[in-house]
């Protein structure tokens, strides 16, 4: 895997090294993607898929491997993760044959990229209280509504969108999974800028959309089902290769900190080393963790990694504060985009409500 990546990111891909990532979503994506299709063509997308789709069978360890080498390799950020690593194994667990053969292949190959239809503008961490509503009219769903927050939808072919399909039924009833292309009249998506002045969020607002009957993923009305199922692989081996990132950011704030001086303020020094014992117990921590217990992980890495944009800001001293050439240096990019981190794929809150029902039989 080493050779492999270290060889193709030389020649065509070079200038793909280190692009992407969140909060720069925006660098180089056509690069990109011919870098997503490149990794399809020789088999090293969707590594744990049965061979029939284009995977490699790959057992746990070797994808753990993968994910690891292709992070410090410095390799791009995935444009197709979201395919692969969310609705793919959906597809895999719930989807027919004819859904199998429909999605997957595109996926495998890097030639269809997805979006998450979860959240709205009232049913953020409260997803059950979805209204996006879609009925089912001459064999085609149609669908109205809005989402929010939804990463890459500009650039997104398909998206796989809860709604509630049942209009008696409340709450966690009457939902529906379903898989509804974007490139049609009917589907509107609109930026959203961030902290850091990027837009990989959108707004998406569906206004009779329509996707084939067939389309719809699992049975009408257990959507809930199905959508837990996909929040499940968003805490999958992926997010071990996450931690080299992490590791890499780290040492870069511990660098400036030598360089600023801060790194003589014993306080700043004490929290460095926190910094970096918590890091090493969150590769544990990813390793033994299954199932309910990933959720353990999510709120675990997101309220380190907000700590450490904090101290990010801390050892540039005041000059953290000042973007030079109206640009944000690295760190600062770091400060700002890791106060979402606690908010999205889950709230704190919602994981700490997760972990004490689903994994301790706390009451509700």
């Amino acid at each position: 895997m080493r050779v492999w990546l270290e060889e193709a990111l030389g020649g065509e891909f070079a200038a793909a090294r280190g692009l992407g990532g969140p909060g720069r979503e925006h660098e180089g994506h056509e690069l990109r993607l011919a870098w997503e299709r490149h990794l399809g063509k020789h088999g090293w997308t969707c590594l744990g898929w049965p061979e029939r789709y284009g995977g490699r069978a790959a057992p746990l360890e070797d994808q753990v491997a993968f994910y690891e080498e292709y992070a410090r390799a410095d390799a791009p950020a995935r444009v197709g993760l979201i395919g692969e690593g969310l609705v793919g194994p959906t597809i895999l667990e719930f989807g027919t044959e004819e859904q199998k053969d429909r999605f997957l292949p595109p996926i495998q190959r890097g030639e269809e990229l997805w979006c998450q239809g979860y959240s709205e503008p009232e049913a953020g961490s409260d997803l059950a209280n979805v209204q996006t509503r879609a009925s089912l009219e001459d064999g085609e769903w149609v669908v109205h509504g809005q989402k929010v927050w939804t990463s890459l939808a500009h650039v997104a072919d398909w998206c796989f969108v809860l709604c509630r399909t049942d209009p008696d039924e409340r709450r966690h009833r009457g939902l529906s999974y379903l898989l509804v292309p974007m490139c049609q009249e009917g589907v509107v998506v609109r930026p959203i800028v961030q902290l850091t002045g990027t837009s990989e969020f959108n707004e998406v607002f569906f206004d009779g959309a329509r996707t084939a009957a067939v389309n719809l993923l699992g049975a009408p009305g257990d959507g809930w089902r199905v959508a837990m199922a996909t929040l499940g692989y968003e805490r999958g081996a992926s997010t071990l290769g996450q931690q080299i990132g992490f590791r890499r950011e780290l040492a870069k704030v511990i660098e400036t900190a030598k360089r600023t001086g801060a790194a003589d303020d014993p306080v700043l020094r004490d929290r460095l080393v926190q910094s970096w014992l918590e890091l090493e117990i969150m590769r544990l921590n990813a390793l033994r963790l299954r199932g309910p217990e990933a959720s353990i992980a999510k709120l675990y890495w997101s309220e380190w990694h907000r700590r450490l944009g904090e101290l990010a800001q801390a050892v540039q001293g005041r000059a953290g504060l000042v973007e030079e050439a109206g640009e944000l240096n690295e760190l600062q990019r770091l400060y700002l985009f890791s106060r979402a981190d606690t908010i999205y794929a889950g709230s704190s809150e919602i994981q700490r409500n997760i972990i004490a029902e689903r994994t301790l039989g706390l009451p509700r």
